[in-house]
């Protein structure tokens, strides 16, 4: 089994089941590197000042936050170590949801959380209850000294914790102009919803395929 990326527990109530966090997901896009076109070496990418158009040494770098056009405020390591928050090992579930309640939008990456040693009925008591309410786990989680939003859902015997968005991340939709359905006649709908039923099938992933890389792959592959 692939090493864990987090190691800590899961945190309701008096309740402390020991788990592992592992990837769920995985990017299968070709990467590609840049080349010098005339000798096809690798090309490197120097940090250099807009200022001076000259080279920058990592040990002369400082992050800086824009807070207008052209005007910076340095942040400091201290200031990064200030503001990040205790080193938390829990996932902390801080309530239960319906998840049709919940907009797709929030959810961002998804990981597997396996049970650690001691922790396997736990983790199964935990599963079964959460599968038979038909809930949603809604945690908080400090990765990488950053503390994230999160979603506890069973899928089949495992456990699945999706990172979320926060809700000041999502962009209203009053931002946009979008129809109104007054202007819809009625036989146009059921002609529309008679379409729609026709293509209505059960869920498959696998029909579905990444036809561009497929292609493309064939063309690396035959180079």
């Amino acid at each position: 089994m692939a090493r864990a990326i987090w190691k800590g527990s899961i945190a309701f109530g008096l309740v402390n089941i020991p788990v592992e966090l592992h990837t769920a997901v995985r990017d299968s896009r070709p990467r590609f590197r840049m080349l010098h076109a005339r000798d096809k070496s690798p090309v490197k990418f120097q940090r250099v000042c807009a200022r001076e158009g000259k080279p920058v040494a990592w040990e002369e770098l400082v992050k800086g936050y824009e807070y207008e056009k052209g005007r910076f405020v340095i942040v400091s390591k201290e200031d990064f170590d200030s503001a990040a928050l205790e080193k938390s090992r829990t996932v902390d579930i801080r309530n239960f949801e319906k998840g049709e309640e919940i907009d797709d939008r929030f959810f961002e990456t998804s990981y597997y959380l396996t049970p650690a040693k001691g922790g396997e009925r736990a983790y199964a008591l935990l599963r079964e209850a959460i599968r038979q309410t038909e809930l949603v786990g809604i945690a908080t989680i400090v990765l990488r000294q950053a503390q994230h939003l999160a979603a506890l859902e069973v899928a089949g015997e495992a456990m699945v914790l999706t990172l979320m968005r926060y809700a000041e991340e999502l962009v209203d939709a009053s931002e946009y102009n979008f129809p109104q359905a007054k202007d819809v006649r009625k036989p146009e709908l059921e002609m529309a919803r008679m379409l729609v039923e026709n293509l209505a099938d059960k869920w498959d992933p696998s029909q579905y395929t990444d036809r561009y890389r497929e292609n493309l792959m064939k063309i690396i592959k035959a180079k």
